[in-house]
């Protein structure tokens, strides 16, 4: 005989909210949600697995949060930055420092622009640490191993790779994210277009526009019209070519009102 186990859900630690920008929808259920008897407070934003969204579906708290964390840590860079050299500081600060400027970034990336410049202001500031000379060094022989790439490269290059996972490699818990295929059209010589193309999600608002399928749909585009037998790559051969190519795009996509 073997006993049954029950899972118990703790109500304390359950998180309720209303997704609205509406003022009144929340009143509407506001302690009506119960959870094993208990009602649940709704709350203005919640967290999942690290990331906070608000009930606007907006990250901004979030990113203001990972800002915070992130910017103790330079400070904290900045207090043992005399003690290493300069590959000793970036090493550092790729270990310690960048990750919290890129958790769970795909996920967040519609926030505005004026937001995700606050983690680039963060990694400018690391990366002056960095290449900051040490005072025995004569100027003669500095060299610094820095610009890296911008944090809007490696989060667009991340999101080609997984667009690729979704949209050629066909992983199924990532079929959420599949696109149909573009009607074929003629290219001209603004537009390009190529066999891998798919439909862009129209929408009128902005911040739609710069959600992950609006804007890598749009990214996935220019880059099958540009990178040739996309279908016969693996997953780092994709990554190499959306790096090289993103390189040649300093600035890219900016969200157009329909």
């Amino acid at each position: 005989m073997h006993s049954q186990s029950k899972v118990t859900f703790a109500p304390e630690k359950t998180q309720a909210m209303v997704v609205s920008r509406s003022p009144a929808a929340g009143p509407v259920v506001e302690w009506r949600l119960r959870f094993g008897g208990v009602p649940l407070p709704l709350q203005e934003a919640v967290k999942v697995l690290g990331v906070e969204v608000d009930r606007e579906l907006r990250f901004d708290s979030h990113i203001k949060h990972i800002a915070k964390k992130a910017s103790h840590r330079v400070s904290a860079l900045r207090r043992v930055a005399s003690f290493l050299d300069r590959g000793g500081k970036l090493l550092l600060y790729k270990a310690q420092i960048r990750p919290y400027l890129e958790y769970a970034a795909l996920s967040w990336m519609s926030c505005a622009a004026s937001h995700t410049r606050r983690l680039d202001n963060i990694q400018s500031r690391a990366l002056r640490l960095v290449d900051a000379a040490d005072p025995p060094d004569p100027p003669a022989q500095f060299e610094p191993v820095s610009p890296l790439d911008s944090l809007e490269h490696r989060r667009d290059v991340a999101a080609l790779v997984v667009f690729h996972k979704a949209q050629v490699q066909g992983v199924p818990h990532l079929a959420g994210l599949r696109q149909p295929p573009r009607i074929a059209t003629r290219s001209t010589r603004m537009v390009l277009t190529s066999g891998d193309a798919v439909e862009v999600p129209r929408s009128r608002a902005s911040q739609h526009q710069r959600t992950f399928v609006g804007r890598v749909s749009r990214m996935w585009n220019i880059f099958t019209a540009a990178v040739p037998r996309i279908q016969e790559m693996n997953t780092q051969s994709v990554k190499l070519a959306a790096n090289r190519w993103r390189l040649s795009k300093p600035t890219l996509l900016t969200p157009v009102i329909l």
